[in-house]
């Protein structure tokens, strides 16, 4: 079964790019029929928050994107301790004292000489005498992993295809820190495995990091970690989708603080959001399409191309305004002016860009309305409107035909000056569906104050 994994760590809110992250892994899990894990990678005590971990819950549930399962990484930590240990026994895992000072300065001689900036292993070569010397010291030992030189690091990228590492051209990542807390490297291998992971999808910044946990998948199997528990025995499938970039091209602070609070706040619909990022770097289109089964049946890992993929937020408000367009009443019924039934929303829903603009549009039905000051042919054509106003299934038909009869008037003559007179307004919903919704009382009262 087809299961995948989002992985936040709590320690702020959700943007763009995890938003689009989310989306894609829950799109593989629903396409497949298989089970979308939501994944709290909080082993960093100092700078989680548990008000961050609601407001992950919170977005994505506002998104429409519900999970299946949730982990969180602050209650297994028992499960890491037995892969260090299980790593450790096999030799492939090793204590290092450099500071991170020291360790700067290395890096800065290799790039002066024109070497890669990657860990010598000068640890590896300490005697025992001398590790315990830094230990009495004081000096506790970060960790790190020893990737294996002479085994190549290949896999078939589901987007990017095949790849291929070096692993001498790598540093051995540091997978515990001295104060004995956990990175992101091996906790996150350890629950990929443990959870049945098929398929991680997450951005191209990881491919290095993709590198490096195709060594530590390898070596915990081959430890044995897990044989007992019904653990996942295979790698999972990869693939590494282009980022995010601004409207100029290039990677922007902006999308860094663009999450579901800004949206919400600039009235875009969670609709907007899922039809903009399900196709944008991919080669289909990107359409307002509300039907979320529709934009899950046509995902495709093909179709993502390597270029980055541009979010423009103009894009998204031309989007939203579609969506808005097509939202149902009992979509919004709950978000509208009181007094506001399905009539009045589908009268007014082709004018806004955002819902929460139909208070300004129901107005014109509950009025106070401010009108012109008509010239006096207007208004005695007003005066005639009054006369002729006769109600029936199709008030604002049955008006304009008898006017035009009447006055001889047609276009923008005949138009124009009713809707000045009963909205105050040059432009605006259909008249044909507005005029019902004022009423008759009303519309005719309009009109003869209009007329005056």
């Amino acid at each position: 079964m087809t299961t995948t994994r989002f992985a936040p760590s709590p320690t702020g809110r959700l943007h763009v790019g995890n938003i689009r992250t989310a989306l894609h892994n829950w799109m593989l899990a629903r396409q497949a029929g298989g089970t979308f894990i939501l994944r709290i990678d909080d082993t960093d005590a100092e700078r989680s928050r548990e008000e961050y971990v609601d407001a992950i819950r919170a977005d994505l549930a506002w998104l429409g994107l519900d999970w299946d399962r949730e982990e969180r990484q602050s209650a297994r930590l028992e499960r890491y301790e037995a892969a260090f240990a299980a790593l450790q026994t096999a030799g492939r895992i090793y204590p290092c004292y450099e500071t991170a000072q020291e360790l700067d300065v290395k890096r800065k001689i290799q790039l002066s000489r024109g070497l890669p900036p990657i860990y010598d292993r000068a640890a590896l070569a300490l005697s025992d005498a001398e590790r315990a010397v830094r230990e009495a010291e004081g000096i506790a030992p970060h960790w790190r992993f020893r990737l294996d030189h002479a085994e190549p690091i290949v896999w078939e990228d589901g987007i990017r295809g095949t790849q291929k590492f070096d692993a001498a051209q790598l540093s051995d990542p540091v997978i515990r820190r001295a104060d004995g807390s956990w990175l992101y490297m091996m906790p996150s291998a350890v629950d990929d495995i443990d959870m049945g992971v098929t398929q991680v999808l997450r951005g191209e910044d990881h491919v290095s990091n993709t590198a490096v946990q195709i060594q530590i998948f390898t070596a915990l199997h081959a430890a044995d970690f897990a044989a007992d528990t019904g653990a996942a025995k295979n790698l999972p499938a990869f693939a590494h989708e282009a980022l995010l970039v601004g409207r100029e091209g290039k990677l922007s602070k902006r999308l860094g603080s663009l999450g579901c609070d800004a949206f919400r706040e600039r009235g875009i619909e969670p609709e907007a959001i899922i039809a903009l990022l399900a196709r944008l770097g991919t080669s289909h289109p990107v359409e307002p399409i509300a039907d979320r089964a529709a934009l899950t049946s046509s995902f495709d890992l093909a179709s993502f191309g390597r270029a980055p993929a541009k979010f423009d937020e103009e894009d998204l408000e031309r989007l939203n305004a579609a969506i808005v367009h097509q939202l149902p009443f009992e979509t919004v019924a709950a978000r509208l002016p009181h007094g506001m039934d399905a009539a009045g929303w589908h009268a007014i829903r082709p004018n806004l860009a955002h819902v929460g603009e139909a208070g300004e549009w129901w107005r014109l039905v509950t009025g106070p309305i401010e009108c012109p000051s008509f010239p006096d042919e207007d208004r005695e054509f007003l005066a005639e409107a009054a006369r002729l106003l006769t109600w029936s299934e199709d008030p604002w038909g049955t008006l304009t035909a008898g006017l035009k009869d009447a006055t001889g008037r047609k276009g923008r003559a005949l138009f124009l000056p009713l809707r000045q007179a009963l909205t105050g307004m040059d432009h605006g919903p259909d008249m044909g569906d507005l005029v019902p919704l004022i009423g008759e009382v009303e519309t005719r009262a309009r009109l003869a104050r209009a007329a005056s």
